[in-house]
């Protein structure tokens, strides 16, 4: 009796015909260059519109040369993937460009001086000035809201998800997901309506702390839940078994477990409510000089800063503007990599 023996060719055959490699490549660089050479001959002057030319030829090539070589079924895979590549980039691409611009502007006045000097004894339409009085406004005012913001939605995430039944669970569950979508100008209507009319308690850095908790409190309450949700019931359970009340187990063992989570939505929120100017416009309204007190009277603040100087319309008032921006952007990126600083430091320890 023989035995039947496959041979290379056979072995070969099982796999088919397949594109080399470097193929996606290829097919990104002509694409690339088709693209810029028709928005050239077309006479189109935007980056955009070549671009989004160069990725429609990058789809249509890929999924052509697959087709025609590896078949329809694979053809479609190789354009499900170019299709995430191509929105990747279509994503990555405006953010980088705004960085660049940001930082290629920014840089022309951001010194030690811009940051440590105010608009006090300097007009708008003349050079120098800096933004401490707003760095330190915006400071407070983020500060004071996240020190109302972050107890109360981290308290209400628990009950939500270790105590919270019946209706009253549900009717919270509503109106922070109804929170989630108010429009800042709306939480900063509702503080003027109540803070400075009905209570007359005036302008003040405060009062714009109080709108923008609004909007800070209900993405920590959903942050919090999601990561309070992944944790596992039998750590729970183990805890309870050995006699250890609820509030303890909470404390001990579910906060910890998902510390790094709750700290990444903290810095999401803080970085939500961070660039608003709705608030900051309505409630703090703006000086050109140093106010530390934010219970008293008008303060500045980094996005009203900008708004100002940009609508001045004058050179030097546009550099600050840009170097403002700048400064805003790195704030927000500080406060993002102490948050995963933070996270890693608290999380379980984990080994063998």
């Amino acid at each position: 009796m023989s035995h039947a023996t496959i041979t290379p060719k056979s072995a070969s055959s099982l796999h088919g015909d397949r594109l080399p490699r470097w193929f996606p490549w290829a097919a990104a660089a002509a694409s690339v260059a088709l693209g810029f050479g028709i928005s050239a001959l077309a006479g189109l002057h935007s980056d955009i519109q070549w671009a989004l030319i160069a990725a429609l030829l990058f789809l249509v090539g890929s999924y052509a040369a697959a087709s025609a070589v590896e078949g329809k079924r694979q053809a479609k895979d190789r354009t499900a993937t170019s299709l995430v590549w191509v929105a990747f980039l279509l994503a990555v691409i405006p953010l980088a460009s705004l960085i660049w611009e940001t930082v290629k502007q920014g840089v022309k006045v951001l010194d030690g001086y811009f940051l440590t000097h105010s608009m006090g004894v300097v007009a708008d339409a003349e050079p120098g000035g800096g933004i401490y009085h707003a760095l330190l406004g915006t400071l407070e005012q983020v500060g004071i809201a996240a020190l109302i913001s972050v107890p109360l939605g981290i308290l209400t995430a628990i009950y939500l998800v270790e105590y919270g039944r019946g209706r009253l669970a549900q009717a919270v569950t509503f109106f922070v997901d109804v929170m989630t979508g108010i429009p800042s100008i709306v939480a900063g209507l509702f503080i003027l309506s109540l803070w400075i009319i009905m209570l007359d308690m005036g302008y003040s850095g405060f009062a714009g702390s109080l709108a923008l908790s609004i909007l800070m409190i209900p993405i920590v309450v959903r942050s919090t839940e999601e990561m309070l949700k992944l944790v596992p019931n039998e750590l729970r359970e183990a805890s309870l078994a050995l006699g250890i009340p609820k509030w303890r187990t909470i404390l001990k063992v579910v906060l910890p477990t998902s510390v790094g989570g709750i700290v990444n939505g903290v810095m999401l929120a803080i970085a939500r409510i961070t660039g608003e100017t709705a608030p900051v416009l309505l409630l703090v309204w703006g000086t050109a000089t140093i106010n530390a007190n934010p219970f008293d009277g008008p303060q500045a603040s980094l996005p009203m800063y900008i708004y100002l100087q940009y609508n001045n319309g004058s050179e030097p008032a546009y550099d600050r503007a840009w170097a403002a921006a700048l400064t805003l952007i790195a704030f927000i990126m500080v406060l993002n990599l102490a948050a995963r600083g933070i996270a890693r430091w608290k999380a379980p320890k984990t080994g063998r």
